[in-house]
């Protein structure tokens, strides 16, 4: 299968009748409303405002960022799972092979042993693991009832753990989205897919390998500045050599994934965190340097946000000691909590998701 999928991508060539298709798909105009999502280094973000996207903090927009022309975000049949807010729910495909990377099958799993499985002794599944998060939720707190019945965290849903990501296009994406515009982030990224695979082919996401032997001169053709060239390349070199691979990020504790991407030139804090929530699937993901996220929580305890005022150069709606003692009540759920103050102040986060 995969040296079927590996054949397609080298010499796969569109049908006239599929490209005139393809050109007259091409001049509808984008009815999905995208913002940008800005994110310089290593400077705090800036202050958001509503449907506005906030994130600025140190390099990527992650996870299922600019779905372009790849796997990343493809939905696909959901097949029940086993789930577990502690790890990684996501069904991750290996950028090299495309394997698929995800927790055991339900109906593979005899009832009696599911418990028993690796470290996890849950039998919750891909199925209810958003309705037992948004149970809790309310449980510790009632207000978020409103919220929860208002707006469904399609994220964490069944349909949304069943779409397949490739965690190299992923985190390619991020750092092509720094400090550029949604706009000009999904052009350069077509231009860059454009390196490997020309008008004609069948364009998909290139793998590591192919990425790694590109040259720094032929990747800023695309688009990419020096800084980021020398990123995506250095970043292709780790998944190639397999010092990163799907299978270590799907499987890595909260802190050893952490050390092991921040430790990657092009990737932060912020935007480990990112990935974590949105492309790996972790639920009990928390960013306390999210402004949009600072925004929401002080409006949810009742602060009038439009009257606080940007003291000594940085925003401050809430101190991180408050965030921390609120959003600590609902663990292990606390990246369901983070998604839902986000929508407390409609901040705009279409590009992560």
């Amino acid at each position: 299968m995969a040296a079927t999928r590996r054949s397609a991508r080298i010499s796969s060539r569109a049908s006239t009748q599929d490209a005139a298709e393809a050109a007259k798909a091409a001049t509808k105009p984008n009815t999905r409303k995208r913002k940008s999502v800005p994110e310089p280094e290593p400077s705090a973000p800036k202050t958001p405002t509503k449907k506005q996207c906030p994130f600025a903090p140190p390099l990527t927009p992650t996870t299922s960022a600019l779905p372009l022309n790849g796997t990343k975000g493809t939905a696909h049949k959901s097949v029940t799972r086993l789930a577990d807010p502690k790890f990684s729910n996501a069904t991750l495909l290996s950028p090299e092979t495309s394997r698929v990377i995800a927790s055991r099958n339900v109906e593979a799993v005899s009832p009696s042993k599911a418990p028993s499985i690796g470290v996890r002794t849950t039998t919750t599944t891909t199925a209810t693991i958003l309705k037992e998060a948004c149970d809790h939720l309310i449980k510790v707190d009632e207000r978020m009832r409103p919220l929860i019945e208002k707006h469904h965290c399609h994220v964490f849903s069944a349909e949304g753990l069943a779409e397949k990501i490739d965690p190299f296009e992923s985190l390619v994406s991020s750092i092509i989205s720094q400090q550029v515009s949604g706009a000009a982030a999904k052009s350069i990224k077509n231009k860059f897919i454009g390196l490997f695979f020309p008008e004609g082919q069948t364009r998909i996401f290139p793998t590591p390998s192919e990425v790694a032997a590109c040259s720094i001169e032929r990747l800023r053709t695309a688009g990419l500045s020096q800084r980021k060239a020398e990123y995506v390349q250095g970043l292709a070199e780790k998944f190639a050599s397999g010092e990163i691979t799907a299978q270590m990020l799907h499987d890595a504790p909260d802190e050893e994934l952490m050390e092991r991407l921040i430790a990657v030139r092009g990737l932060g804090k912020w935007s480990v965190e990112m990935f974590a929530c949105f492309a790996l699937k972790r639920m009990d993901v928390f960013s306390l340097g999210d402004l949009g996220v600072q925004r929401g929580m002080a409006a949810f305890v009742g602060r009038d946000v439009a009257k606080l005022k940007n003291k000594g150069g940085k925003w401050k709606y809430m101190s991180e000691q408050d965030m921390v003692e609120l959003s600590d009540k609902f663990s292990p759920y606390r990246s369901v909590f983070m998604w839902y103050m986000w929508r407390v102040e409609e901040t705009d986060i279409s590009t992560l998701e």
